[in-house]
């Protein structure tokens, strides 16, 4: 028995020797997380400056007193915004529309209160008789510009420019031109009421002819209306029988007063539009208004936000006014000279037209 417990105790002690050689499990590390791909930094790319452009055209509404084609007035504020379209690329970019024969002052301001409730951006009222209309009409619209002439009051309104044409300048070199080409020394005016860019335009062309010719008659008729066609005739009718081989006038009755100027073969001088097509073998030279050279200012001040306030004025100097001549009809080369001289001086402030 003893030999027994002997035997059992010895596998014991050889069980657990044989235990301790075994090696011990050699711990296994643990991967190293798997890193990904470095890429290059690129920079992000630098903001590219695009012009923000507006959502529509540059919409302009005007109400004129006579018809687009007047060769007179209303012509030559039509005829600018056209230049201006042409330069802004067409009606996509700048939309024009207008109301003509507006001489009824009721009409022209309920077509400017229409006009600003349609959100135009610039609605102008093209004559001075529409004046008390505008200023009543404008603070109603303060988001809307106006603008009117012939005239340089704002009536200290923010949304109104004014705007007007220093028309003595252009008559005054027409006067010295019908001065040097007449041979009967009587020359005949048309007018129609003694205001304005028409009386600036009537006195400038008197003190042209007296600074080249003081012996030279000057008769002047104020027919006391912008549109009778009838009246015009009838005072040029009237000048021609006095002994007037030249003749001028303005606004856009002088139609009338052309007509009569062309039957008798007395000369002719134009103002506001070129009225050559009239009468190609009797008309000169005439004294062409460029509203654009003022209109584009206007239009640039509010697109930047300003809307009124401002008055502009057309002249020889800023281009707003220029002589542009019949090519049908022939002026003496030293006539055309004292003409280019004359602009010169009056540009330079050598000649003061009045």
């Amino acid at each position: 028995m003893k030999n027994a417990v002997r035997l059992f105790a010895l596998l014991a002690i050889l069980v657990m020797a044989l235990g301790a050689c075994t090696p011990a499990a050699t711990p296994t590390a643990a991967p190293e997380p798997t890193k990904a791909p470095e890429v290059a930094a690129t920079e992000a790319p630098a903001p590219t400056d695009v012009p923000v452009e507006p959502e529509g055209p540059f919409r302009v509404a005007v109400v004129m007193p006579s018809a687009i084609n007047d060769m007179a007035f209303s012509q030559s504020i039509y005829d600018a915004l056209v230049r201006i379209q042409e330069e802004m690329g067409g009606p996509d970019k700048f939309e024009i529309v207008y109301s003509e024969g507006m001489f009824n002052v009721d009409d022209a301001a309920a077509a400017i209160r229409d006009y600003a409730s349609q959100g135009f951006d610039l609605v102008i009222a093209h004559g001075s008789q529409y004046g008390s209309s505008l200023q009543e009409i404008a603070p109603d619209f303060p988001e809307t510009s106006f603008a009117w002439g012939t005239t340089v009051d704002t009536f200290g309104q923010p949304n109104i420019f004014a705007y007007e044409a220093a028309a003595d300048q252009g008559g005054y070199v027409n006067g010295v031109l019908a001065a040097s080409l007449t041979k009967s020394s009587t020359i005949g005016v048309v007018g129609p009421i003694e205001t304005g860019d028409a009386k600036l335009y009537v006195d400038g062309f008197k003190a042209g002819v007296a600074a080249t010719n003081p012996a030279i008659t000057v008769n002047v008729n104020y027919i006391g209306s912008f549109s009778d066609v009838a009246l015009a005739a009838e005072a040029a009718n009237t000048h021609i029988a006095a002994g007037a081989d030249v003749m001028t006038g303005t606004a856009q009755m002088v139609v009338g007063a052309i007509g009569k100027a062309d039957e008798a073969g007395a000369l002719w001088f134009g103002t506001q539009s070129n009225q050559t097509s009239l009468a190609p073998k009797i008309v000169v030279a005439s004294q062409v208004y460029h509203w654009e050279v003022v209109l584009s200012q206007m239009i640039e001040l509010i697109q930047a936000g300003t809307l009124g306030g401002q008055s502009f004025s057309i002249n020889l100097e800023n281009g707003g006014e220029v002589i542009e001549y019949n090519p049908d009809y022939a002026v003496p080369a030293e006539v055309q000279a004292l003409a280019e001289t004359t602009i010169k001086g009056i540009i330079d402030g050598s000649i003061k037209t009045k």
